[in-house]
C-alpha cells in the first residue's frame, strides 16, 4: 500500500458547495437569519455600511424592512453599540413600528437605542441635556397651539396692534414657517418680517422669543431651531455628538425641511479638530442668510406652497446651493437616507423636494440604491402609476415593477355630477360587498375634505358602514357642527346645547360668566337658555357691552325665524352665516386649514337643496350622527389623498379628477410648475395605493367654492398608458341634460333600470316631471347666472333637466347685501329716507320689487331687502 505522501500530485479542483446541497444550506441556516427573504437590491442597502447612501425606496417596495435590517446588520456585525445609532423617523407611529420590528429581530438589544425616535423627540432630548448654553433650563416646558397663540396675542396687545387685522394665529404661522427654514429672527429677511403688524413681524418674532425664554418654554419649531442654534455656536457640542453617533438613518428623507436639512448636515459630518471653525464643517454656517442657489438640474421650482415665504432666505448659505469649496478633508459620516422623490407631498407644510434631490451634490461620493420591485400593486397599477410620474422632471428617475400578475387594468369613468359619482362609486361598493370583498380593503380617496359629504350622504342612504381617517366625519366637523348650532337654535328657540354652543362663536364677549349667569337664571324660571337671554338683557345683570352683545344676537334670531318663513332654507343657511360674522371669521383665520373649512360651510349649504325645508335637513342630519359602529366593524376607509400615504387597500376608488380640483388650482396659481409636480406627485401616491384595483373617477359637472361649473377632466388622465387603462361606464344613473353638447345618455333615467325607492330619488324624479312640463322651449341643462353670497363672487347655479336646484340669490358681494326681488311689492318709496342698521341712514333711489337701491350717506350705494331697513 502506497503511503499518502508517496500518492503523486495531481491537481486538485477547488471545492465550492452545490446550490441547495447540504453544504450550501448549512451554510446558509448558520447565516444571519434577518437577510432571509430580501431581494438583491434590499440586501444591498442592508450591507452597505461604510459612506453615506440614498435608498430610493418607491411605494411599496419594503423601505422599512431595508431601515430595520440594516440596523440589526449594524449591530450584528459589530460596527456599532446600540446607542451609537441615531435613528430619525417622522411619526411616533412609524418608531414605534420601527422599534417593535427591531425587537422581534434582536430582542431587548432596541432597549438600549435612545437616539431612536422622531426629529423633534430627539432635538427635546439633547436640548434638555445642554439646555443652559440656550438660556433655558432642563425642565424647560414645550407650549402647544393654543399657548403659543395665547402668548402671542398678550405681545400684540402689549404693540397696540389690532389682533383682528393681524390675527395672532397668523402670526404663529409666519413664526413657524420661520423656525422651519432655521432662521433666527436676525435672520428673517427684512421684506419678509415687514409682512406682518406694519412692519412689526420681525420685532414681534424676537420678542417672542424672548418673551420664551422668561417663561422657560420653548414651541415646538425651536425643538430643533435651538439645537442648530447649540451646534453653531458650541462646536465642541457638536463635536460630542458628531462622535457619539457612528451610524446616521433617516426615514421619509424627502419630506424634511430646511431646519431638518440643516441638523441633518451638522450631525453627518466627520467631527473637526478642536479649534476647526464650523464654516470648515458646512461652508456659510455662521455667515449672514443670503438667498440660497439651486442646482439646475435638481427641479429648481420644485417646492411647496408656502414657497414665496421661503424662498428668500435660509439659517445656511449652504441650503440648497451650498459650495464644496470648503468641504471637510475626512470624509461624511456614515448616513443612510431611505425615501421616494416620487412621494414628496408635504410642500404645503414645509417639505424640501430638493433635499433629496440633491443628495449626491451634498455627500460627494454617495452612493445611491434603487428599490424598484414592488410588493404591493399589479402590474397595470404599476405601470399607469410608473408612466404617470415619468411626466415630472424634478426627480431621480426609477421604475416600479412587480413579477406578480399583471391583475385588472385601471378603470376610468367620466359622470353627470358629483351626486352621480358617488351613487356609482356606492354601487362598486356594494358590488364588491355582495363578491365577498371586505370592507376594510376598500378605500376612497379625495383631494379634497369637501368631497366626502356626497359619499357619506349616500353611504348613510345605502345603510353601508364608513369611516372617515385622518379627520371626524364631514358632519362632526367644528366648523359644521357650529353652523348646524345655529340653523337648530332657529329652528327650535328651546335647543340649550346648541345655543350654548354658539352664544359667543364668534367672539361677542359673553364668555363662561355670562353663559353661567343665564344657566342659573333658565333653572329658577324653568326656562330655555334662549328665552333666560331674552330676559336677562333688559336688566342690569350684564355689564354694558355683554348686554349689547346679547341683545343684538337674540335680534338676529329674532329676525332669521322671521326670514326663515319667506325665505329658500338654502339663501337662508347663507344668511346666517354671513350675518353672525361665522364666514368672516374663518375668512379672517391665517391657518393652514382655514380655506378647507370655508370650503365645507359652502359644501353644507349645497347639502341643503335637495331638501324641502330646514327641518327635513335638520332631520336627515340627526340620522347621519347617529350612526354608529365599532372600529373593529367592516367599514369603509374616507380619506384625502395626504392622509392616505403609508397605507394601502385591495380596492381604492380616487374620485373628482378634474382640472380645478385635481391638479388643484390653487396650487397651479400660486406655484406653477412645481405646485403641478406636486399635485402629479400626490396621483401617484394615490394609484399606487391600491393592491388589486384602482378606479378614477371624474364629473363633467361640479359644484367647488360654491360655483357649479363644467368641468374638464384632469390632465393626469391623459398622462395615463392606453394599455394599462379601460374606460367603463358610470353605473350611478343619473338624470339631466348637457347644457349645449346636445341630448345626454343620462336624460333617460329608465334605461339604467334603476331600482331605487329613496324618499331623495322620489322627489328628484317628481322634480324632474315637473321641470319638463313647465320649461317648455328652454333649453334643457342650462346655465342660469346667479351669485352665491357664499363664495362672494358671481357663480352660475345650477339648473339640469329633471335635477333642478334652488336658484337663490346673493346675501354679501363684496360687502353689499344683495337679494333677488319676490315679486311683491315694496311699501317704501323713491326718496323716502331709511335707516339700516349696518349702513345707515340714506334715501331710495330704486325700487324693485322688495329690493331696493338706497344711497346710504357714509356706505354709498347699496342695494337691499327692504325688510331690512326702516322708514325715519
Amino acid at each position: 500500500m502506497t503511503e499518502p505522501s508517496k500518492l503523486p500530485h495531481h491537481g486538485v479542483p477547488e471545492h465550492q458547495p452545490v446550490a441547495g446541497g447540504i453544504a450550501a444550506r448549512a451554510r446558509a441556516a448558520a447565516g444571519p437569519q434577518y437577510l432571509n427573504g430580501l431581494n438583491p437590491e434590499q440586501r444591498e442597502a442592508v450591507e452597505t455600511l461604510d459612506g453615506p447612501v440614498l435608498v430610493l425606496a418607491g411605494a411599496g417596495t419594503g423601505k422599512t424592512r431595508v431601515l430595520t435590517t440594516r440596523i440589526a446588520h449594524i449591530l450584528s456585525q459589530g460596527r456599532a453599540r446600540p446607542h451609537e445609532i441615531l435613528s430619525v423617523t417622522f411619526t411616533n407611529k412609524a418608531a414605534r413600528e420601527m422599534k417593535l420590528r427591531l425587537g422581534q429581530m434582536l430582542g431587548q438589544a432596541v432597549e438600549g437605542m435612545p437616539w431612536l425616535g422622531t426629529f423633534h423627540s430627539i432635538g427635546g432630548r439633547i436640548l434638555r441635556f445642554h439646555a443652559e448654553l440656550v438660556q433655558l433650563k432642563s425642565n424647560f416646558t414645550v407650549l402647544d397651539v393654543d399657548d403659543q397663540v395665547r402668548l402671542l396675542k398678550q405681545l400684540l396687545q402689549a404693540e397696540n396692534i389690532d389682533d383682528k387685522r393681524w390675527p395672532a394665529r397668523m402670526l404663529a404661522g409666519l413664526i413657524d414657517g420661520w423656525k422651519n427654514r432655521g432662521l433666527t429672527p436676525s435672520q428673517v429677511p427684512s421684506g419678509e418680517a415687514a409682512m406682518f403688524g406694519n412692519g412689526k413681524g420681525g420685532k414681534l418674532y424676537a420678542t417672542y422669543q424672548e418673551r420664551l425664554k422668561i417663561l422657560n418654554a420653548a414651541d415646538f419649531g425651536d425643538l430643533l431651531l435651538e439645537n442648530i442654534r447649540l451646534f453653531r455656536e458650541n462646536p465642541d457640542v457638536l463635536r460630542q455628538y458628531q462622535n457619539r453617533f457612528k451610524f446616521i438613518l433617516v426615514d421619509e428623507y424627502q419630506d424634511t425641511n430646511v431646519a431638518q436639512y440643516l441638523w441633518l448636515r451638522l450631525l453627518s459630518q466627520a467631527p473637526s479638530r478642536p479649534g476647526v471653525p464650523l464654516s470648515a464643517i458646512i461652508p456659510g454656517a455662521l455667515d449672514s442668510p443670503v438667498i440660497p442657489g439651486r442646482v439646475e438640474d435638481a427641479n429648481p421650482e420644485s417646492r411647496g406652497e408656502e414657497d414665496s415665504t421661503r424662498d428668500s432666505g435660509s439659517a445656511l448659505s449652504a441650503h440648497p446651493g451650498m459650495t464644496t469649496a470648503a468641504a471637510p478633508t475626512s470624509p461624511p459620516k456614515n448616513i443612510c437616507c431611505v425615501g421616494d422623490d416620487d412621494q414628496s407631498i408635504y410642500g404645503w407644510r414645509g417639505a424640501e423636494v430638493d433635499n433629496i434631490l440633491r443628495f449626491e451634490h451634498d455627500f460627494p461620493g454617495a452612493k445611491v440604491i434603487r428599490l424598484e420591485r414592488n410588493y404591493r400593486s399589479t402590474g397595470h397599477i404599476l405601470a399607469a402609476a410608473s408612466h404617470l410620474i415619468a411626466h415630472n422632471e424634478g426627480r431621480l428617475g426609477k421604475t416600479l415593477r412587480t413579477e406578480d400578475v399583471d391583475g385588472e387594468k385601471v378603470t376610468v369613468t367620466g359622470s353627470w355630477d358629483s351626486e352621480e359619482e358617488a351613487r356609482a362609486i356606492g354601487e362598486e361598493i356594494e358590488e364588491l360587498q355582495r363578491a365577498g370583498d371586505n370592507l376594510n380593503e376598500v378605500a376612497i380617496l379625495v383631494r379634497a375634505s369637501f368631497q366626502m359629504r356626497e359619499f357619506e350622504d349616500r353611504f348613510v342612504t345605502l345603510g353601508l358602514p364608513y369611516r372617515v381617517i385622518g379627520g371626524p366625519r364631514f358632519y362632526e366637523r367644528a366648523e359644521i357642527r357650529d353652523a348646524l348650532a345655529y340653523l337648530r337654535v332657529i329652528n327650535s328657540p328651546a335647543d340649550d346645547l346648541a345655543f350654548e354652543r354658539i352664544v359667543n362663536v364668534p367672539k361677542r364677549g359673553l364668555g363662561d360668566a355670562t353663559v353661567q349667569l343665564l344657566h342659573d337664571h333658565a333653572r329658577k324660571r324653568r326656562i330655555p337658555l334662549f328665552e333666560a337671554a331674552r330676559a336677562v338683557v333688559e336688566t342690569d345683570e350684564l355689564k354694558p357691552k355683554a348686554r349689547g352683545s346679547l341683545r343684538e344676537l337674540i335680534l338676529q334670531f329674532d329676525r332669521w325665524r322671521a326670514q326663515r318663513e319667506v325665505t329658500a332654507h338654502t339663501e337662508l343657511a347663507e344668511i346666517v352665516l354671513d350675518e353672525s360674522g361665522y364666514t368672516e371669521m374663518w375668512q379672517k383665520d391665517r391657518s393652514a386649514d382655514a380655506a378647507g373649512r370655508l370650503d365645507n360651510l359652502k359644501e353644507l349649504v349645497r347639502s341643503m337643496e335637495e331638501f324641502e325645508n330646514l327641518q327635513g335637513f335638520l332631520e336627515h342630519i340627526s340620522l347621519v350622527m347617529d350612526r354608529d359602529g365599532g372600529a373593529e366593524d367592516e367599514a369603509v376607509s374616507l380619506m384625502t389623498l395626504h392622509s392616505a400615504k403609508g397605507l394601502e387597500f385591495d380596492n381604492v376608488f380616487l374620485p373628482g379628477w378634474e382640472e380645478g380640483l385635481f391638479p388643484s388650482q390653487r396650487t397651479l396659481d400660486e406655484q406653477g410648475r412645481a405646485g403641478l409636480e406636486e399635485e402629479r406627485r400626490l396621483a401617484h401616491v394615490g394609484l399606487t395605493r391600491a393592491r388589486r384595483r384602482a378606479k378614477l373617477y371624474f364629473a363633467t359637472n361640479r359644484r367647488i367654492h360654491g360655483t357649479w361649473s363644467t368641468t374638464i377632466p384632469s390632465r393626469f388622465l391623459d398622462e395615463l398608458p392606453s394599455a394599462n387603462v379601460e374606460i367603463t361606464e358610470s353605473k350611478g344613473g343619473g338624470w339631466g341634460g348637457s347644457g349645449g353638447y346636445g341630448p345626454s345618455r343620462f336624460d333617460n333615467v329608465e334605461s339604467f333600470g334603476s331600482s331605487y325607492s329613496t324618499p331623495g330619488w322620489q322627489r328628484a324624479q317628481a322634480n324632474r316631471n315637473r321641470s319638463q312640463t313647465g320649461r317648455s322651449g328652454q333649453a334643457r341643462g342650462g346655465f342660469e347666472e346667479s351669485q352665491s353670497s357664499f363664495s362672494g363672487s358671481r357663480s352660475d347655479a345650477f339648473s339640469s333637466g329633471g335635477y333642478s336646484r334652488n336658484k337663490r340669490g346673493p346675501m354679501v358681494i363684496e360687502g353689499e347685501l344683495v337679494a333677488k326681488s319676490t315679486g311683491t311689492v315694496s311699501e317704501f318709496s323713491l326718496d323716502d329716507r331709511v335707516f339700516h342698521q349696518k349702513f345707515g341712514y340714506g334715501h331710495v333711489v330704486k325700487i324693485d320689487g322688495n329690493k331696493l337701491t338706497i344711497a346710504f350717506e357714509k356706505a354709498g350705494e347699496k342695494k337691499v331687502v327692504d325688510s331690512f331697513v326702516e322708514r325715519v
